[in-house]
């Protein structure tokens, strides 16, 4: 079922009318004529009934003995058909700020994850006949969303070297492909996701320890591979600027010796105590 508009026509003109069907009725009853004084102030009750208030960003799905005759969206006072029944939607953007679920990741290893959704509601129809409760299904859809996201991929890179997306990464993809499924879920009830953002997203306490010292055990690895792999460019460069300015000619075993002496300097953790030799070069 698709929103359709119901045209509504300006309330300040009915009030009038039913006070004036009030006073009317009233000068009737004063003067003896009972059924027609009564039948005025039905009259003028029936104005008043047929009044409704639109705030802005709001609508009034109506209904019409169970069929549905449209949605009035004009803001202000408005009057329609005092038979009408009327349910009142608010239009605004609002924000669900998700529970944190723990949660199975691509690896296998228990995470927690929470997400923050910015959603309002697009059709008015949709959201009132063809859910039973629009805002409820929200909440269990963007669950359902965030725990199938979070079984897609894994935590990081380092479980899952082969990874190009990971939960922890930091482009926006991760958000992107949380909106664009959020929508796709809500839809039925008229829902529009303006917005989907992890809000919250971590180890399970019993393996965060572990986590953390695998993270960080990777973080020095990687570390020391930098760092070799600058020394080897220095010594490189060294070898190949002595031989170019003819400065000293070593021989194989002097530039292993030479080799090595570098890279204990380069890579060594702690400064090291340099040995001035004050003799000959092979002595």
């Amino acid at each position: 079922m698709k929103e359709k508009e119901l045209t509504s026509a300006s309330g300040y003109a009915f009030i009038g009318v039913g006070f004036a069907l009030w006073i009317l009725g009233g000068m009737m009853a004063s003067a003896q004529t009972g059924l027609l004084a009564g039948l005025l102030f039905f009259l003028g009750s029936i104005m008043f009934v047929g009044l409704t208030v639109i705030n802005p960003n709001e609508a009034a799905v109506s209904t019409f003995f169970g069929e549905y005759v449209g949605t009035m969206k004009q803001n202000g006072l408005r009057w329609v058909n005092p038979l009408y029944r009327r349910r009142k939607i608010s239009l605004r953007a609002r924000n669900l700020n998700g529970q944190k679920l723990k949660v199975n990741d691509k690896m296998g290893n228990p995470i927690e994850i929470a997400a923050v959704v910015v959603w309002n509601v697009e059709d008015t129809a949709q959201a009132v006949f063809e859910v039973d409760d629009y805002q409820k299904f929200v909440e269990i859809q963007s669950e359902a969303a965030v725990r199938k996201l979070a079984g897609m991929y894994s935590y990081d890179n380092i479980e899952d070297e082969e990874a190009d997306i990971t939960l922890r990464d930091g482009s926006g993809k991760i958000n992107d492909m949380l909106e664009h499924e959020l929508n796709e879920r809500l839809v039925r009830a008229g829902v529009k996701v303006i917005e989907a953002r992890i809000s919250h997203l971590a180890y399970s306490p019993e393996i965060a320890g572990a986590m953390l010292q695998r993270q960080q055990a990777s973080a020095v690895v990687a570390a020391r591979k930098q760092i070799v792999d600058g020394a080897v460019g220095m010594v490189e460069m060294a070898l190949a600027k002595l031989s170019e300015k003819e400065i000293v000619h070593l021989d194989e075993e002097r530039k292993a010796a030479m080799v090595s002496n570098l890279l204990v300097v380069l890579c060594g953790e702690k400064s090291v105590s340099p040995v001035v030799n004050a003799g000959t070069l092979y002595n």
